[in-house]
C-alpha cells in the first residue's frame, strides 16, 4: 500500500474544503493562513492533482477536490467519534457571541458546574456562526430570526424586549421620551435606535455613537457616555446592582431574540439535552 500523505496536510485540506477559505480554516486549526496554504500545496504536489481553484474571494473545489473531500470528511468523523467513545471526559462545546458570554453566560456558569461537576464545558465566544459539522461545536446561542439553517433546531431562550438604559446620573435628566434626543444614543450592530425613536413618534437627528459589540455599548452606558438600547436580559445584572437604570418605561419588542440552536441529530445527544435544559432554566 502506498504511503499516506501527512495527516496534518489531509486535515488542512479537509477544513479548507469545508470553509472554502484558508483564513477560516486557519482559525479553526489554530495556525496561520500561510501554514494552511502550504500544507494544501504540499498535498497537491504529493497527489499530483489540483484540489482547489484559487479565486479572488476564497476557494472553489476542483472535480478532483470534490471527489477527495467527501470520503476524507467521513474518515475524520469516524476518528472523532472513536476518540469521543474512548474518552472518559464529557465535554460540551458551546458557541456564543462575546457579548452574550460576558453579560449573561459567564456569571451563571458556577451554577452549571455546581449541578454538573462531571461535565467539562468549553465556551467558544466568537462572532463567527457555528456550522456544527467540523468545528466541534455541540450547541450554540444566537441572536436573530429563526430558522437558523437546514438540519438545525432552535428554541427561544428569552424575551425580545429591548429597553433604554443609562447611568443613574444620566437617568435623572430624562423624564420623557423627547429627552432622548438631547443625549448621545449608543448603538450596537443591530442599530435599533431609529426604529425605537420612530415608534415613539420622535423626529430629529440625535447624536449617535456606534460600537461593534453589544457589551461595549452596555459598558459605555454604565460609564455615563450615553443611552443604550439593550436586550433586557443582557443588562439584568447591571440593573439589579444599580450600575444601570431604565430612565423610561418604554420597551421595543423586536424579533431579534436569543435562541438555543443545535443539530437535529447532535453527536452528543445527552450532553446537548443537558446543556439546553440548563440554559432554558436560567432564562
Amino acid at each position: 500500500m502506498a504511503a499516506l500523505p501527512p495527516l496534518n496536510a489531509l486535515h488542512a485540506f479537509e477544513v479548507a474544503a469545508r470553509h472554502l477559505n484558508f483564513r477560516l480554516a486557519a482559525e479553526e486549526l489554530g495556525v496561520t493562513q500561510g501554514a494552511v496554504a502550504q500544507q494544501v500545496r504540499g498535498l497537491e504536489a504529493r497527489l499530483a492533482e489540483k484540489l482547489f481553484e484559487r479565486l479572488p474571494r476564497g476557494l472553489a473545489l476542483t472535480e478532483a477536490g470534490r471527489r477527495f473531500h467527501a470520503p476524507l470528511r467521513r474518515a475524520f468523523r469516524l476518528i472523532e467519534e472513536a476518540v469521543d467513545e474512548l474518552s472518559s471526559d464529557q465535554q460540551v462545546v458551546v458557541s456564543v457571541t462575546p457579548s452574550f458570554a460576558s453579560k449573561w453566560l459567564v456569571p451563571r456558569l458556577p451554577d452549571l458546574t455546581d449541578k454538573h461537576p462531571d461535565i467539562s464545558v468549553k465556551i467558544d465566544a466568537r462572532e463567527r456562526l457555528a456550522d456544527f459539522k467540523g468545528d466541534g461545536v455541540d450547541i450554540a446561542v444566537r441572536q436573530g430570526r429563526a430558522p437558523f439553517g437546514a438540519g438545525l433546531t432552535s428554541t427561544p431562550l428569552f424575551s425580545n424586549a429591548f429597553v433604554p438604559v443609562c447611568s443613574p446620573e444620566l437617568a435623572g435628566e430624562i423624564t420623557r421620551p423627547a429627552d432622548l434626543l438631547d443625549h448621545v444614543l449608543l448603538n450596537d450592530t443591530h442599530g435599533l435606535w431609529p426604529l425605537f425613536l420612530e415608534r415613539l413618534g420622535l423626529v430629529g437627528k440625535p447624536r449617535v455613537m456606534s460600537f461593534s459589540q453589544t457589551s461595549l455599548t452596555i459598558d459605555a452606558a454604565a460609564s455615563g457616555q450615553g443611552i443604550a438600547l439593550a436586550h433586557e436580559p443582557l443588562v439584568a445584572t447591571e440593573l439589579a446592582s444599580g450600575r444601570l437604570e431604565r430612565p423610561l418605561s418604554d420597551v421595543l419588542i423586536e424579533d431579534l431574540g436569543f435562541h438555543v440552536v443545535s443539530p437535529a441529530k447532535p453527536r452528543q445527544p445527552e450532553l446537548v439535552a443537558l446543556m439546553k435544559n440548563w440554559l432554558l432554566s436560567q432564562s
